[in-house]
């Protein structure tokens, strides 16, 4: 019966150092395999901060009236100013080409105005103006004038 006695304390400080052991062997594995940020944490890494976008004014453009180009074109011109409106919070979709098939570049939102520079251009149903961003030359694309307002400088 003692022989029995003896050979269950045994099993059981075997298990407890095999339980000792393999927490220490985990804990070193953890250890090892953490990122350098985390076990340096008194060191600080570099942060690059993007500011955000602020909202710009609305740029003042005067562009010379033809008096027959007002008639024509609701006051759309070469050289004016036109206001995205009537997309009912949508954005207007403007695209690479005049037309309804060409690829869409980016999505303009009620309000902003662009600076008009080519056009017009009739296709599928639409007369197309191209329009350029005054603060960033790289929002640009053809624009259906229905949903452009020009923007009239008062005298």
């Amino acid at each position: 019966m003692e022989r029995g006695i003896r050979f269950q304390k045994w099993m059981a400080w075997a298990a407890i150092g095999l339980a000792i052991l393999l927490c220490v062997l985990w804990t070193s594995i953890f250890l090892i395999s953490r990122p350098a940020a985390t076990r340096n944490a008194g060191e600080l890494s570099p942060i690059t901060v993007i500011p955000a976008p602020t909202q710009t004014q609305t740029p003042t453009i005067t562009p010379t009236i033809d008096p027959a180009a007002l008639i024509e074109t609701g006051g759309l011109m070469i050289g004016g100013a036109a206001q995205i409106s009537g997309t009912d919070g949508a954005g207007l979709r403007l695209r690479e080409n005049a037309g309804t098939a060409a690829r869409v570049k980016f999505i303009a939102m009620d309000a902003e105005v662009f600076e008009i520079t080519q056009g017009p251009v009739e296709k599928d149903g639409y007369v197309w103006w191209y329009v350029v961003s005054p603060y960033d030359e790289s929002r640009s694309g053809w624009a259906a004038s229905d949903f452009l307002t020009a923007i009239v400088p008062q005298q």
